[in-house]
């Protein structure tokens, strides 16, 4: 999905907006879509941005808005800041660019420019070293890299529908990939599941690449394959899918917190927290709530190893024996007075109750049973009732309900 860059900003001024009626919505969406067709199945983020500019729209709608569109076969094109693009050619991130991301270093403008072997330590460098991933690395390192006037030569081929020079431009640059997703390793995704849907991004980046821009493709391209990497993260790497917008809320909170640690020397609390992040306290407790990673119940306890969480946890479905007692005796007490109705009686109550299986009946299915109407099965289970609720009869099981 699209960088949502921007749409923080529309959502904020929400008592300026009007409310978006369900009608007015579907009918935009129709329109983004029916736009997005006539564009070869693609729309930007400004579109959409522009189109909702006037809505009260929260982040999490613009999110669903956003999949729906996707769902209809609408591909997302991010708000690409040409600003931030020149400081990436500078090897600076201006602006609001991803925290979690990392600016494009001197290793890899060295390695572009010195055609660096892919075995090269720096590549390998804090990713497993199993045989796939040398396996996959030892492939892509046979394609030599592009000179300037290469990369410009295949981009114009490229733009005039030549498929090989399209496909040239991708393997070229695919040892690029390898160096952003080592970076978003140890993150809940494999290192060559993070290499694929960086090679997603590598892609679209190379399809949408315009050289009369005067950037460099790897500049261009490293945008769309970290906008990949991080989306595949925020929706695969939880066991618990968290939504693409908390995610972004999860890290901010994080950083503050880590510059607060930093700052004050101890650990923030919940109200330091919430007044740096201009949240209240009990939002704040809400995000760390959601960004709890869930605990397996086979995590080893103990230096030996001989014992698993799951040995610790107290089940609370489990009936104790005293309670199991008290069911059985219950069940006989019950027994006991439904034994003083008359049998059509006692199959109504049984029914209607659900003392058989559980199962509650409705009166009009109770009276399918008995194939009599509804109105009589009430005035059968009424007269019941009455009978059970004889203080003779009830006290049997009144002990049991206090």
């Amino acid at each position: 999905m699209a960088n949502k860059k921007g749409v923080g900003e529309n959502a904020s001024k929400a008592s300026d907006k009007k409310e978006l009626s369900k009608e007015e919505l579907v009918k935009k969406i129709e329109l983004l879509c029916k736009k997005g067709k006539s564009n070869k199945n693609s729309i930007d983020q400004s579109d959409i941005n522009e189109m909702f500019a006037s809505d009260d729209i929260t982040e999490e709608q613009m999110e669903n808005i956003g999949r729906l569109i996707e769902n209809r076969g609408i591909e997302i094109n991010p708000i690409v800041d040409e600003s931030v693009l020149k400081g990436m050619e500078t090897g600076v991130l201006l602006g609001d660019a991803d925290d979690d991301i990392e600016p494009i270093d001197d290793e890899l403008e060295k390695e572009e420019e010195e055609n660096v072997d892919l075995d090269a330590v720096n590549l390998l460098e804090g990713i497993g070293t199993e045989d796939p991933v040398r396996m996959y690395l030892k492939e892509i390192g046979t394609v030599p890299l592009l000179t300037a006037e290469e990369e410009y030569s295949l981009a114009t081929r490229k733009a005039n529908g030549d498929e090989d020079a399209k496909q040239r431009l991708i393997e070229a640059n695919l040892r690029l990939v390898v160096s952003i997703a080592k970076r978003y390793t140890g993150r809940g995704m494999s290192f060559l599941d993070l290499v694929q849907e960086g090679n997603l991004g590598l892609i679209k980046g190379v399809e949408k690449f315009d050289p009369e821009k005067g950037f460099k493709l790897s500049t261009y391209a490293t945008w769309w394959i970290r906008q990949s990497v991080t989306r595949a993260l925020a929706d695969q790497a939880r066991t618990i899918r968290v939504p693409v917008h908390m995610v972004e809320t999860i890290n901010k909170m994080s950083k503050m917190q880590r510059k607060l640690t930093l700052e004050l020397g101890y650990e923030p609390s919940v109200k330091e927290l919430a007044e740096h992040l201009d949240m209240t306290e009990e939002k704040v407790q809400e995000i760390m709530q959601i960004a709890r990673e869930p605990a397996s119940l086979e995590t080893p306890i103990g230096e030996e190893d001989d014992s698993n969480l799951g040995d610790f946890v107290a089940d609370s479905n489990i009936v104790s024996p005293e309670g199991n007692v008290e069911s059985v005796m219950l069940r006989e007490h019950i027994d006991s007075l439904l034994e003083d109705l008359k049998e059509r009686e006692r199959q109504v109550i049984v029914l209607r109750f659900g003392l058989e299986d559980g199962h509650p009946r409705t009166l009009e299915e109770v009276g399918k049973e008995f194939n009599v109407t509804r109105e009589r099965i009430r005035q059968i289970e009424a007269k019941a009732l009455r009978k059970l609720r004889n203080p003779v009869r009830s006290k049997r099981i009144r002990d049991f309900l206090q």
